[in-house]
């Protein structure tokens, strides 16, 4: 299954999101902080995303809609529901990241991940990730990181599925232990990302 932006992969069309396309997205977002192994997928919870205001979810999705810093990709399926998203969050050199750590180049890590269950095994998670892959590209970042908590296995092999690679290097968060996995982003493929 191949993603391109506003093209249907295979059943699915995978783009950036659209900040009109708010309250959407925040009801994927509370569905994922409902699943029953959220807890081991999220820094975030239920009791406070269902507290946050309109603004809040509004705001949150403007920003990851445009710009280099944040970019949130989901896959429709063909009744124009959401099956999945993506989001990555850019770090600039010397700045810290999402969990604190600071690199001296540009490095970026994939959160947010949820793939709704009747879409899962369909290829929307590799297709979802392949779009952020090559929008992080375009802006110039060489690899791509993700934390997984060492108690979901579902997610690991779903990530090594997609050529993310255990680097060893584990990671403790709130949700417990996690698992670092990289994917390098070769120069020369869809450096050239436009597709807003």
């Amino acid at each position: 299954m191949t993603a391109e932006a506003g093209a249907a992969s295979g059943s699915y069309t995978v783009r950036r999101v659209r900040a009109e396309e708010w309250r959407r997205l925040r009801e994927l977002r509370l569905e994922a902080l409902r699943d029953p192994i959220a807890h081991l997928a999220y820094l975030d919870r239920i009791e406070v995303a269902l507290e946050r205001p309109d603004s809040y979810w509004q705001e949150r999705t403007r920003a990851a809609a445009s710009g280099t810093t944040v970019g949130q990709f989901v896959a429709i399926d063909e009744h124009g529901y959401l099956a999945g998203t993506v989001t990555a969050l850019v770090t600039a050199p010397g700045e810290p990241d999402y969990i604190g750590e600071t690199s001296p180049g540009m490095r970026a890590a994939v959160v947010g991940v949820y793939v709704r269950p009747g879409h899962r095994g369909s290829g929307v998670l590799q297709a979802v990730l392949s779009e952020t892959e090559a929008w992080l590209r375009g802006i110039g970042v060489p690899r791509v990181r993700l934390h997984v908590n060492e108690h979901n296995l579902r997610a690991q092999g779903a990530y090594r599925k997609c050529g993310y690679v255990d680097t060893g290097v584990r990671v403790e968060m709130v949700d417990g232990v996690n698992h670092e996995m990289v994917r390098d982003l070769p120069s020369g493929q869809g450096d050239s990302y436009d597709r807003s």
